[in-house]
């Protein structure tokens, strides 16, 4: 029998599959298909202070091997997700779960993670750092390891609960911006966010998407997802949560070998609900085809020899 638990920020989970978020919602569409009791865990939709409608639509262009979304964070705010969403996710599923917040400044950050932080079932935070600093002229937190820096301490001061910071990958140096999460107390990093992306549509000779740009996710990105996990297993000591155009069991291996604890698979869930059940159920089968006995020792194993 093969091993499929590993170990993320002190959480034990079954397996290395926890469903992004932003394609997963709050799980409710997908228990009706199968029971996701069988995934490690998963992330919830991504939870602002206050309640957001999100960007103008559209917000949603297909583009081969992907797909470009500039949904806007929608979502409800984070005290209407802790009254109404965690109850009804608890009915459903018995395990941690990873809540992932977004804001745009400091106060946002904090506000979300103390709230989130009084929740039993919550097991780890991931702060999503890809958001605008309105208060800095509307930089990106995650464009430069100081703001991401500043973001992880304060998330870190007001929370018991384990920490990703969830990285972009639109910046010249990755790796930099990681040691700085790191050193500010972060407890994993999450990587990677979707690349930024565009498509116009040749009849109107205008952006598909109204937000003209918009994250571009898929199997597409994946080759980035595996360099820059790779560049940023050398450079930090502390767990990665590894994502980018997975699509199958053989990804997943893929991205664990660059160096991931644990694998989000994204975009994927969009295309096949089931997607998430099925790499669970074959990733045994993978294992035993390239000689795996247990998913831990592989953690990393690409810089070996």
């Amino acid at each position: 029998m093969v091993d499929t638990k590993v170990e993320l920020c002190g959480l034990t989970l079954d397996n290395p599959i926890i469903p992004a978020s932003g394609t997963f919602g709050y799980g409710f569409e997908f228990s009706r298909l199968y029971d996701i009791n069988i995934l490690g865990s998963f992330s919830f939709k991504g939870t602002t202070k206050e309640p957001r409608f999100g960007n103008p639509t559209p917000r949603i262009a297909e583009c081969t091997a992907g797909m470009i979304n500039s949904v806007g964070l929608q979502n409800p705010g984070v005290d209407k997700v802790i009254s109404e969403e965690l109850p009804k996710i608890k009915d459903r599923f018995k395990k941690k779960l990873v809540a992932n917040i977004g804001g745009f400044s400091i106060e946002d950050f904090t506000y979300a993670a103390e709230k989130l932080d009084k929740e039993e079932q919550v097991g780890i935070l991931e702060v999503n750092i890809s958001c605008p600093n309105l208060h800095a002229g509307g930089e990106n937190f995650g464009n430069n390891a100081k703001s991401a820096a500043e973001v992880t301490k304060a998330v870190k001061a007001v929370t018991t609960k384990p920490v990703l910071i969830k990285l972009s990958p639109n910046v010249t140096d990755i790796v930099s911006i990681a040691k700085a999460c790191e050193d500010a107390g972060a407890d994993g990093i999450s990587m990677i966010n979707t690349l930024l992306g565009m498509r116009i549509d040749l009849k109107t000779k205008k952006p598909i998407i109204a937000n003209k740009m918009g994250g571009f996710s898929g199997p597409a990105i994946k080759p980035v997802a595996v360099r820059m996990i790779y560049q940023v297993y050398d450079a930090v000591k502390i767990p990665i949560l590894g994502m980018g155009g997975v699509q199958n069991a053989e990804d997943v291996i893929e991205l664990m070998l660059a160096g991931a604890t644990a694998v989000s698979v994204g975009a994927a869930n969009l295309v096949n609900p089931y997607v998430c059940k099925d790499i669970i159920e074959d990733l045994p089968r993978v294992m035993e085809k390239y000689g795996i006995n247990s998913l831990k020792e592989i953690i990393g194993g690409a810089h070996c020899g």
